[in-house]
């Protein structure tokens, strides 16, 4: 079995901007970069990783093509273009396609004061642009209004592969059910829409969660969107807010214990390598 996290960050405090960041953040509020998380993925027994971005920037993006230069586990990065804006976003696009990590694009929707930022025409334009070169998308669902634009997109750009990040932040630590739920069948409907099993710690009680916390979301998840369309991720070092890379790593363990191994297999490496293409196996180009 391959095993693929399949959402993972680094930045850089001396060299990058992040204005998410802030002192209130806590212990994310410094430098991460690669030497710190390779042990931990060792012990994991992490075969590659998806460095994904964490700023909406042409930095950030040029700094993780950078890691992934340098990091042999690093098999594919999703990077950032200016969506809003088109025609600069197919010159990005045009450039980013010449490096054989680069295998899609997230921007950091939760942060816009617009919640239908993602629906707007020029971005459902650049989102074309995406599809065209066979790039995907990953969706940042925060809000239920965020959730109920996913089938839209699906719809508008139906050769795009999304891939909604952390199931859409389930209000587990509440623990409520809807809208989260019927928001994620819905989208679920659509196939060419994927979900990750990641960043659900931090959606929990970052004291007291357990596996036990998790599972009805994750098995809601793999009832509407079955194994084949759903992928583990690490969130790391957003993870170290509700504990560590290795706690995650062990109560998805305990989660997808009572899977079929094929199906463990597909979560755990083979839906990563599936979606975001030729870059994640071997670190060709797509």
């Amino acid at each position: 079995m391959t095993i693929i996290d399949a959402h993972q960050h680094f930045w850089n405090l001396e060299t990058g901007s992040y204005p998410w960041l802030t002192p209130d953040s806590g212990p994310i509020y410094r430098t991460f970069e690669p030497e710190e998380l390779i042990p931990q993925l060792a012990a994991a027994g992490v075969d590659r990783t998806v460095l994904v971005q964490a700023a909406d920037s042409y930095a950030d993006t040029d700094a993780m093509l950078a890691q992934a230069d340098a990091c042999d586990f690093v098999a594919a990065v999703v990077g950032w273009v200016p969506l809003l804006r088109p025609a600069e976003a197919a010159e990005a696009l045009e450039r980013y396609r010449r490096h054989p990590s680069f295998v899609g694009v997230r921007h950091l929707i939760h942060d816009e004061p617009d919640p239908d930022w993602v629906v707007q025409e020029p971005v459902i334009e650049s989102l074309g642009l995406l599809a065209e070169a066979g790039l995907t998308f990953d969706v940042v669902a925060v809000l239920p209004r965020h959730l109920e634009h996913v089938p839209v997109l699906a719809e508008r750009v139906p050769g795009l592969r999304l891939v909604i990040d952390h199931l859409a932040k389930p209000p587990i630590r509440e623990r409520e059910w809807e809208p989260w739920a019927s928001l994620l069948a819905r989208a679920a409907e659509h196939p060419n829409v994927y979900a990750k099993v990641s960043g659900l710690n931090t959606a929990a009680d970052p004291a007291t969660w357990t596996a036990e916390d998790l599972r009805p979301y994750v098995d809601h998840a793999l009832e509407v969107f079955g194994p084949d369309r759903l992928m583990y991720g690490g969130d790391w070092p957003m993870a170290i807010l509700a504990g560590d890379y290795a706690k995650v790593w062990r109560e998805t363990g305990v989660l997808l214990a009572g899977l079929p191994e094929a199906d463990r297999a597909a979560v755990l490496g083979g839906t990563a390598c599936r979606f975001y293409g030729k870059a994640v196996w071997t670190g060709q180009a797509i």
